[in-house]
């Protein structure tokens, strides 16, 4: 069995309070590999589509990858994935710290967790022992007082903790999951599926050690490869500036979000929010993931003002995106403190950000006045306003509770013109990178299986430039800003690319970033597994994986109609870099289908399930 399996999923029923360990055998690891992918089977086959997100049939999936149990560089992800309550479909979020490798290191390749509590509770996982623990007291904390409480409470500093904050126990759908502090399962709602189930948090700690295929070559490609790409990050600026370093270079192509995707221009709002300035005025430095020689997280220290003092995990280019630039907030120090609202409440930052940026809008427009928004004066630029939607929307009160279900159901309660102001895909809101200025990402959010998400593709890096992948036949020749040559082959290899990662699982930045090959990738792979796969194995086990999610999506009834883009996105900039580009997306989408093999509707071919050995899995509408 030496190869990076223990071939064994946690089970605990929340209801019963059964608790089991279930034999997975290879078959299933070689063909789902393992984090997304091992999770994506899981809910195709165990749950239905037409269950309540947030009732008891919904399960949460816990996964750890081939990556999680030697000592690899990236290799502290791990996949977190339920019904969203958000979309109503495939939910998935991936996280860092230590809890990936802790669970795996307990003797687990994932965890499932079904059933409902009768009262709130947390669970504890030390190797072989497994408890369902009483969460009195602790309920009704914020997520970086429940870390340290139950720390407290086990006497175990050891132990790794992903956990929801008030939030989450209000099932606001927005709600992420929060890991050690500083890590985060952000997107998708999942937090809001933990406290449906009166679960505030799961606590591991693992001591074992899988066994491995070749553990000498398996330690002579992580030191390797973790000096490359500690240099690497040295070299470019990542390890210097982390993910800030990117807002005044995407600004210039105009790939960040401007005044809710209105704006074309803000080169000046950019440069204040963004590295060097936020490293300088933030006093920030790097704040790795177990077993990371990057370090792309900010630890940020702020003395004053007093009322934005803060030490901790700093805001990265996302948050920075829609906390900021999308609602014409220029002060790093007023987002951080927006940051750790969010961290400490547990609510995904981008999503937060959308619905902030949405209701300012809506105040602009005359949709919203000062007596539905209980006195609040919602204008563009006001940190104090962000700040204080930021509360009442994880607290589930006031004026921000309207966002309780997220910005697209609180837009049919707004008023009938704001819906189409929403920017989002299957309902999940944009994250900060804009379709317009890179058209192969505007197939990526139409039909990524989570909804409008760039870690499941990154296409826009490779626009951008500095991100290629010769062995897919990604090359600085693939593609150039708004021809629409290659854009729908850029899309298709990136998502099947991203979705082998996250089922690994490992971190994009390695590649996307430290200059890791992708190759490299692969030999780690056949290092731990012994399998001996080659590029084409690898990749297909990607496609496969994602179809799979696919499924999921029709099974929930999300089709061709879903696989489209907000409004926003073809209306063409007035000036800057993208002024007068719209994405094509009609045409690139014929084409995806026809290198996706499935049918007009948006469904997978017969011959495609056959050919990926899905065939045994059920749609409630055939595939044709």
């Amino acid at each position: 069995m030496n190869n990076g399996y223990w071939n064994k999923a946690l089970r605990v029923n929340l209801t019963t309070e059964k608790i089991t360990v279930d034999y997975v055998d290879d078959e299933a690891f070689k063909n789902f590999i393992g984090g997304a992918g091992i999770a994506a089977k899981v809910l195709l086959e165990e749950t239905a589509g037409k269950i309540n997100p947030l009732g008891e049939e919904n399960k949460l999936v816990f996964a750890c990858g081939p990556f999680q149990g030697p000592t690899i560089p990236g290799g502290a992800k791990w996949t977190l994935a339920a019904k969203s309550p958000l979309t109503g479909t495939w939910g998935e979020s991936g996280a860092g710290a230590d809890f990936g490798p802790g669970l795996k290191d307990a003797g687990y390749d994932f965890l499932v967790i079904e059933g409902k509590a009768q009262k709130p509770v947390y669970l504890k996982i030390v190797d072989d022992s497994v408890e369902i623990c009483d969460a009195a007291g602790i309920w009704g904390l914020d997520s970086y007082q429940t870390f340290d409480e139950i720390q407290k409470r086990e006497n175990n500093n050891k132990l790794s903790i992903a956990t929801i904050g008030p939030a989450g126990e209000k099932m606001v759908t927005l709600a992420c999951v929060v890991v050690d502090k500083h890590s985060f399962a952000g997107r998708t709602g999942i937090g809001a599926v933990f406290g449906s189930k009166n679960l505030k948090a799961v606590a591991v700690q693992g001591t074992k050690s899988v066994p491995l295929h070749n553990p000498e070559e398996l330690k002579k490609l992580s030191v390797k490869y973790s000096k490359l790409i500690h240099s690497a990050g040295k070299e470019n600026g990542f390890r210097e500036h982390g993910t800030p370093g990117m807002c005044t270079p995407v600004e210039a192509v105009g790939d960040m979000p401007i005044k809710n995707w209105s704006g074309d221009v803000w080169t000046e709002g950019a440069a204040k929010i963004g590295a060097p300035n936020y490293t300088n005025v933030l006093n920030a430095k790097p704040l790795p993931c177990k077993y990371c020689p990057l370090g792309c997280h900010r630890h940020i220290k702020i003395t004053e003002p007093t009322e934005y003092a803060q030490e901790g995990i700093g805001p990265e280019y996302e948050t920075l995106g829609m906390l900021g630039s999308n609602c014409l907030i220029d002060d790093p120090k007023a987002i951080a403190m927006g940051n750790d609202i969010c961290n400490r409440l547990g609510i995904d930052t981008i999503s937060a950000g959308a619905c902030i940026s949405f209701s300012m809008e809506c105040f602009e427009k005359g949709w919203l006045n000062i007596q539905q928004t209980d006195g609040l004066e919602l204008k563009w630029g006001d940190a104090e306003v962000m700040l204080e939607l930021l509360k009442q929307i994880g607290n589930k009160e006031g004026f921000g509770a309207i966002f309780a279900e997220g910005a697209l159901r609180a837009a049919s309660k707004i008023h009938p013109d704001s819906v189409e102001r929403v920017a989002h895909v299957k309902g999940l809101d944009l994250a900060a990178h804009d379709a317009r200025a890179n058209f192969s990402l505007a197939i990526n959010y139409a039909t990524s299986t989570r909804g409008a998400c760039h870690m499941r593709g990154m296409p826009e890096d490779v626009e951008m430039g500095g991100f290629f992948i010769p062995e897919l036949g990604i090359t600085e020749d693939t593609t150039e800003f708004f021809k629409d040559e290659n854009k729908t082959m850029l899309a298709v290899k990136l998502q099947d690319f991203a979705t082998l990662l996250n089922s690994l699982v490992l971190c994009d930045f390695m590649i996307d970033g430290a200059e890791m090959p992708f190759q490299a990738s692969l030999d780690i792979f056949n290092a731990v597994t012994g399998w001996d796969y080659t590029i084409e194995d690898y990749m297909k086990a990607g496609t496969r994986i994602f179809t799979a999610q696919r499924l999921i999506n029709l099974r929930d009834g999300f089709d061709a109609k879903s696989d489209t883009l907000p409004k926003v996105m073809f209306e063409p900039a007035k000036e800057g870099f993208r002024a007068g580009k719209v994405p094509n997306l009609e045409v690139y989408l014929k084409e995806y289908y026809e290198m996706r093999g499935w049918d007009e509707n948006g469904y997978v071919s017969k011959a495609v399930l056959d050919e990926l050995g899905l065939a045994n899995f059920k749609l409630e509408k055939e595939a044709i």
